[in-house]
């Protein structure tokens, strides 16, 4: 029988439950109820995810932005992956299970948490942007490890040149495998299903998952976002084929009344969707405000709003965000920014963009420990190794002295915000004239980072 909230009446998450019964042995009633009542503040609502198209953008592109909201001792890295052919009957190793692997996988950059092998956010060669969502709802998570949601964002990046084929990657992996297992570096067995935001360089996705079920809603123009919350109502443009026979088997539909997927998959009530939809109607009117003008600046500042909750703080915060902007024009290139460091409002955005013969991101690629790591061996996360980066551990000390110091922290804070424009503006000549000379992008995102490192170290 679930546990609830004894406020909201909500359903606790289940990595709760043993902690919860642990209290209830040991404590008083009024001592479990306030115990309960912290957990449930500290445990993760997480991330938003957006995306604009034309009309409601500047010129003839498509702008995507996403925070990752994680533990806030978590590090996110900054990964890129090159396209690889692969021999027949090759397996790839996702974070918990191994799968067939296809002939030939896409280059990627990710924004991943470092103990994962998929990603929360990333884009590929061919300019497909995706970002995941952790969403609750009727039909209950499985436990049992399988493909994770940040598993499915690098798979279909690696696997689809367009957004629509995304989510056929997905969908076909999550009926094929499922999804399940612990999405956080701890013994807790924090689990959840997954929303997807997907775009190219002319349309956008979004792919909402219950177990092996899911819809889908193509969005050709205008903006979109979603939270931590399944917002796909009666516009389903492609559903799997079972959604409805299933809730009506479940009796959560009576196979009568217009199919509103997110009504019929919701939880009716609870405190998690509540924080959620709040985060989503913030995010959808900060979109409304600059209709018709969003850019990349536009993006940056949605991510860093911090009063409608968006870039979150406290035990679960915004521990990475990214930035994309994608032309229209097939002859222009895209370019992807990235934090790889906490809080976008005192983190700088760095420019990536897809050409031939770049380099592993060393600055943002944490420690690798093989087989070694806690992570692969079982039973899992006996341990926790130190995963931080190189940029990570000078951002820290940053964040330091700009959290304590008046003077001096705002100074670091007007150098990186100086570096990032001049970024932006020599981006803007890209994006509006094209490549003449790749090679000189080859270590845009490194040679930027470099740059960061030098105002950190004469801060």
């Amino acid at each position: 029988m679930p546990l609830h909230n004894h406020v909201t009446d909500a359903p606790l998450p289940r990595p709760l439950y043993p902690l919860i019964k642990h209290a209830q042995q040991r404590f008083s009633s009024y001592l479990v109820f306030v115990l309960t009542l912290s957990w449930t503040r500290m445990y993760p609502t997480s991330c938003d995810t957006f995306v604009a198209l034309p009309p409601s953008t500047e010129g003839q592109r498509i702008v995507f932005g996403k925070n990752s909201d994680r533990p806030c001792d978590e590090v996110q890295e900054v990964v890129y992956f090159p396209a690889k052919l692969h021999e027949p009957e090759e397996k790839v190793e996702c974070t918990y299970i191994e799968i067939e692997q296809v002939a030939q996988t896409y280059a990627v950059v990710l924004s991943r948490p470092a103990w994962l092998w998929g990603a929360e956010m990333g884009a590929n060669e061919h300019q497909v942007c995706i970002g995941n969502e952790a969403v609750w709802g009727k039909e209950s998570v499985d436990d049992e490890e399988a493909l994770l949601g940040m598993d499915l964002v690098r798979l279909a990046l690696e696997r689809a040149d367009t957004a629509q084929q995304a989510v056929d990657v997905i969908t076909g992996l999550l009926e094929k495998h499922g999804q399940g297992g612990n999405c956080m570096e701890d013994e807790c067995g924090f689990t959840y299903h997954n929303s997807f935001l997907i775009s190219d360089r002319t349309e956008a996705w979004v792919l909402e998952t219950a177990g092996k079920y899911w819809a889908a809603e193509r969005v050709e123009a205008g903006y979109r976002n979603i939270s931590n919350e399944y917002s796909i109502t009666t516009k389903i443009d492609r559903e799997h084929q079972e959604l409805r026979t299933y809730a009506e088997k479940q009796g959560w539909w009576n196979g009568k009344a217009e199919f509103n997927f997110a009504q019929v998959y919701s939880y009716s009530n609870t405190a998690r969707i509540e924080a959620a939809g709040g985060r989503y109607c913030e995010g959808r009117k900060l979109l409304q405000k600059s209709k018709g003008h969003i850019t990349a600046e536009t993006m940056m500042e949605i991510l860093r709003n911090k009063e409608s909750g968006i870039n979150m703080e406290g035990m679960f915060m915004t521990t990475g965000s990214m930035v994309s902007v994608v032309p229209k024009d097939q002859n222009l290139p895209g370019i992807h920014f990235f934090t790889a460091t906490p809080d976008p409002d005192r983190s700088v955005f760095k420019p990536f963009i897809f050409v031939v013969d770049i380099k592993q991101l060393k600055h943002t690629c944490s420690p690798c420990f093989g087989e070694e790591d806690p992570v692969k061996k079982k039973p899992r996360f006996q341990s926790k190794p130190n995963r931080k980066h190189p940029l990570f551990l000078k951002h820290e000390v940053a964040a330091a002295i700009i959290d304590n110091t008046g003077e001096r922290g705002q100074k670091i804070v007007e150098k990186m915000r100086a570096l990032e424009k001049q970024k932006l503006a020599e981006m803007e000549e890209y994006l509006t004239k094209g490549i003449e000379d790749a090679t000189l992008l080859v270590h845009l995102f490194t040679d930027t980072v470099d740059e960061e490192f030098s105002i950190y170290s004469n801060a």
